[in-house]
């Protein structure tokens, strides 16, 4: 027993609401750092310590800028201009001797032809004098290893007073490497390892005093502006880099290009990504919580964490160095904004865009002009109408022309500052320039798909839910013409009140076509549809119990006639809300005068409900007694039909019917006077109802033609009363 309740306890943990909540935030958190941390795994990394691993082969030629030598020429240009000398780049030219020395130990080591390792040899040392050259690499070759490690400290030491001492671009440039590095040589050194250690020593020394003057600032930049970019060529079959050789940004930068991975993302970078993801999350979720709390519900959190998941995957899957402007973002824009709201969609894809932007190293650029252009996105998508699927081409179209200038802008700017290729800026601006309108085809192609597997309706959705074309309304016109029209009245009534109080106003039009679907299974019973007909009122031949059955078995009906033609679950809301838990009031009465107050509950003649809990069930509860109360007057004047709203909106109120809706005052307010200026350009000649309804029957009763009456009619009387006799017993019994 105690191991059954342990496992028990167990269980109601992990199936708790809280508890699910809290595996599906680390879930997703953790699910998308492997995302965007899996790039490191699609290509084989090679780097070691700053070391190449293997030899590279180029399998096609590639031009790649030598950074290094670009801006060393930049400097050499700005040198001329008048300055002042501070220390720098010790620490560079440091690294690059300690790197020079391990790659020389590295090919020492290779259990290769003597005649190979002087060729590796030769590539890393550029001495213009071949004896020299020779003689330093068969040093660096035939030496012992203390031997080799007593030049590699004196060479360090000696670095380390060249540095002290300081060399200038004008030193650079006139050659005196040599007497500088003479001149601070330690003591105690042969001349065979003077040699070698100026050797080593020229093959890293850089000038480390550079340029800082203020007042030439400005022409400097000029001058490095005006060099053009020192360009190296790789031809196809040469090698990139060879086992041994050290990593420098130019080998990089040409690996990169050639497909390979050149990052170490360790379990400390695993780390640091995955705190980035959970910040963003947090972020994202808070601001759910406090500012869109309707939209935390566990199928809005899916689908975005899906399309998360889609836009991570895709940019871990593009081919190292192409575009990232080509990612559908403005795609991931449309839809999520279209499912929830542009807001929600704008702090998400900022989020988003954001984690990307570090976790796949891209440029600064990439993160602003997608922000920006996730704010004009908001305002673009907030203007589409819903009813013409083409104006979501229109809004890419017009995310593509702002995407295009937002990015233009950001190059012309960095052209002030740096050299920026002209390809580039061309070939990233072709690329957004077609996103936008790319994407917006996307959304359009997948918003049904995911409409289906989410069971979420968007205005799209809604928006071919009200094309009269639709079987149910088909049917609803030919069968129940009378609730037909009524519906349409309604419709109106609760698109303008849900758009003036800020309600959705497609969602309650839709919802008010749709509301009284159930009458179909018994359209005569409906007194709207009797006049169509001119039939007589059936109820006429029904006690009030039966009658109250009848009536208010509408809204069950309508849910079991929406599941079998597929509608939306939130439909659904609509046919079950719109009477709430109201009572029958005209059978309530008839009811009370043939059998006595004593003998009759108010809370036998309500409907099932549920309250409205939505403000445009709410609207539609208020607009369908609206409606049917102000067609029930004849030429009504603007101060009867005033008085008919306020009563109902009062009527409901006293009976609690909009105590779980989120309506307010002020939004009751602003319903009433919409309702009041609609229905006054609505008027026609009605039936006038008066308080006693069945005094009204009375006097107006129609004879209804006995070929109207057939015998199916009969029997669904004859059952619904068969049905009321065994009620009535249950209530004898108690039950």
């Amino acid at each position: 027993m105690n191991n059954k309740g342990f496992w028990l306890n167990i269980k109601e943990f992990f199936t708790a609401t809280q508890t699910m909540k809290v595996i599906a935030f680390l879930a997703f958190t953790v699910i998308m750092t492997a995302v965007i941390s899996s790039q490191n795994f699609f290509f084989q990394s090679i780097i070691e310590n700053g070391i190449s691993k293997k030899d590279v082969i180029a399998q096609k030629t590639l031009t790649v800028i030598d950074v290094k030598r670009t801006e060393q020429h930049k400097k050499e240009v700005a040198q001329k201009v008048d300055y002042v000398l501070t220390p720098a780049e010790d620490d560079f030219i440091k690294n690059n001797l300690e790197m020079l020395q391990n790659s020389i130990m590295q090919i020492r080591k290779k259990e290769v032809a003597e005649s190979v390792k002087k060729e590796e040899l030769s590539i890393l040392f550029d001495i213009s004098n071949k004896e020299r050259k020779d003689f330093v690499i068969e040093f660096l070759l035939k030496s012992d290893d203390s031997t080799l490690h007593e030049v590699f400290d004196k060479a360090n030491l000696t670095l380390s007073n060249v540095l002290r001492e300081g060399i200038t671009e004008k030193d650079y440039e006139k050659n005196n490497i040599d007497t500088i590095v003479t001149n601070n040589m330690v003591t105690n050194v042969s001349k065979r390892q003077v040699s070698v250690i100026k050797g080593l020593l020229e093959q890293v020394i850089v000038p480390n005093l550079v340029v800082d003057e203020f007042a030439t600032e400005i022409a400097r930049k000029n001058a490095e502006n005006s060099v053009k970019p020192y360009e190296i060529t790789i031809h196809k079959g040469e090698k990139i880099v060879f086992e041994g050789e050290p990593v420098t940004r130019l080998k990089r930068d040409a690996l990169r290009q050639a497909g390979y991975n050149v990052y170490e993302l360790n379990w400390q970078g695993l780390l640091a990504l995955y705190v980035l993801v959970f910040i963003g999350t947090v972020i994202f979720l808070s601001y759910m919580r406090y500012f869109e709390k309707p939209f935390l519900e566990p199928r809005y959190m899916m689908i975005s964490s899906m399309l998360s998941f889609l836009l991570g995957i895709i940019a871990v899957v593009l081919p190292t160095g192409f575009s990232p402007y080509v990612l559908p973002i403005p795609a991931y824009i449309f839809i999520l904004a279209i499912f929830t709201n542009a807001r929600i969609a704008f702090v998400a894809v900022s989020v988003l865009t954001a984690i990307l932007t570090i976790g796949m190293q891209y440029d600064i650029q990439f993160l602003v002009t997608f922000i920006l252009l996730g704010l004009v996105s908001m305002v673009t998508i907030s203007r589409i109408r819903y009813s013409r699927r083409f104006d979501l081409i229109k809004a890419g179209f017009a995310i593509s022309i702002f995407g295009l200038a937002i990015l233009f802008s950001i190059y012309m700017l960095e052209k002030c500052l740096i050299d920026v290729s002209n390809v580039l800026i061309m070939k990233n601006s072709a690329f957004i320039l077609l996103n936008g309108i790319i994407s917006a085809m996307i959304a359009l192609g997948t918003l049904p798909l995911l409409e289906s597997a989410f069971q979420i309706i968007t205005p799209y959705g809604l928006a071919e839910l009200a094309d009269h074309n639709q079987p149910l309304l088909k049917r609803l016109q030919i069968e129940a013409p009378g609730t037909y029209h009524h519906s349409l009245m309604v419709s109106n009534l609760c698109e303008a009140a849900a758009e003036a109080i800020g309600a959705n106003p497609i969602l309650a039009r839709v919802g008010a076509f749709y509301h009284d679907i159930g009458k179909l299974k018994r359209p005569l019973f409906f007194v709207e549809n009797q006049s169509y007909f001119g039939i007589e009122n059936p109820h006429t031949k029904l006690n009030p119990r039966l009658s109250k059955m009848v009536i208010t078995a509408h809204p069950k009906d309508g849910v079991e006639l929406a599941k079998e033609y597929h509608l939306p679950a939130i439909i659904n809301n609509f046919i079950l809300q719109h009477h709430g838990e109201g009572l029958a009031k005209y059978f309530y009465n008839q009811a009370v005068q043939e059998e006595g107050i004593e003998n009759v509950k108010e809370d036998q003649f309500r409907y099932t409900g549920p309250k409205p809990n939505m403000k445009e069930t709410a609207i539609l509860m208020i607009a369908d007694a609206v409606e049917s109360a102000v067609r029930s007057l004849k030429n009504p004047t603007p101060e009867e039909i005033d008085n008919i709203i306020d009563k109902i909106i009062v009527e409901r109120l006293n009976d609690t019917q909009l105590a779980d809706s989120p309506l307010t005052l002020h939004d009751i307010k602003v319903i009433a006077a919409t309702f009041s200026r609609i229905l006054r350009g609505m008027q026609h000649n009605r039936i006038k109802y008066q308080e006693n309804i069945a005094e009204e029957f009375g006097k107006n009763k129609i004879k209804m033609p006995a070929k109207m009456l057939d015998e199916d009619l009969e029997k669904k009387i004859a059952q619904l009363e068969d049905n009321h006799t065994d009620e009535d017993k249950k209530d004898s019994n108690g039950n």
